[in-house]
């Protein structure tokens, strides 16, 4: 089957322009193992710019998240190049230029909500006032006030996921790397959490990657979604959404919506990655 060519629309026109996050020039990954090498990557080219909020959506085993590790330095690619901020995976990472959100919360549950937040602010030296100013502030961000002296096991999954973003905010890094955060949730609290994403986004300004295997949610929160093939990775289509920026859970029944949910569904049809 042939690749399907979906057109782009215009770039939602309150988020910066021409001033790259994110830089990759034929960018390929292999993995040698015991039996064999394994092609994660292969000659990806993509640019993510500043205040996008841009969503990984494939097959599992796509090298979705493999990409995001690869722009964190958790894996180092074989050919190609990439840049974070105008600079290697490592110097960015040296540089605390992101905060990471993992598909599990990966709380301490012997740590205060507020503790748990704190943590990364505690390795980097900061003083126990600035620490707390923090914990409140991004804590409150997330609509988690009240809830700093909770340990972990005294809360919902979602709000654990919203305490492991809070604290993904609190060294204050430009780009937000989130994997699959919501996978695991029920349908109800996915949403919600979904609205609350897309508020904290427009809140923040900060460029967000966003992995995820739903359409529906790529297409709610993205300003762009890279659709990716079946391994080994590759970027079959990148598609611009204009949505409007307070959109709401209503937004999904639009025809704007739908539309542009087809083309990401024509764009997986087009990489055979029904085929898992």
């Amino acid at each position: 089957m042939q690749n399907v060519a979906v057109k782009a629309e215009p770039a939602a026109a309150n988020r910066s322009a021409g001033n790259s996050v994110v830089e990759t020039e034929q960018l390929s990954l292999t993995f040698q193992t015991a039996d064999g090498p394994v092609y994660a990557l292969s000659n990806v080219n993509l640019t993510i710019e500043q205040g996008e909020f841009v969503s990984f959506i494939g097959p599992s085993g796509c090298g979705k998240t493999t990409l995001m590790r690869v722009i964190a330095d958790l894996e180092q690619p074989t050919q190609g190049r990439i840049t974070v901020n105008g600079v290697t995976p490592r110097d960015a990472r040296l540089n605390r230029a992101y905060g990471y959100v993992f598909q599990a919360p990966a709380l301490y549950p012997w740590r205060q909500v507020d503790r748990n937040v704190t943590l990364p602010l505690e390795i980097m030296g900061l003083s126990k006032d600035e620490q707390a100013q923090r914990a409140a502030q991004y804590l409150e961000l997330v609509n988690l006030k009240g809830f700093e002296k909770k340990f972990p096991w005294q809360l919902s999954g979602g709000m654990q996921q919203r305490v492991s973003i809070a604290r993904a905010l609190s060294f204050e890094p430009d780009l937000l790397l989130m994997d699959e955060p919501f996978g695991a949730l029920d349908e109800i609290t996915r949403d919600h959490l979904n609205e609350q994403l897309l508020r904290l986004w427009e809140k923040t300004q900060k460029t967000v990657v966003f992995v995820t295997h739903s359409i529906p949610e790529a297409v709610f929160l993205s300003s762009k979604i890279v659709v990716m093939s079946p391994r080994p990775g590759r970027i079959i289509d990148v598609i611009d959404c204009n949505l409007p920026p307070d959109r709401t859970l209503d937004a999904r029944e639009t025809p704007e919506f739908l539309e542009i949910a087809h083309r990401v569904r024509e764009g997986l049809r087009a990489g055979h990655s029904y085929d898992d």
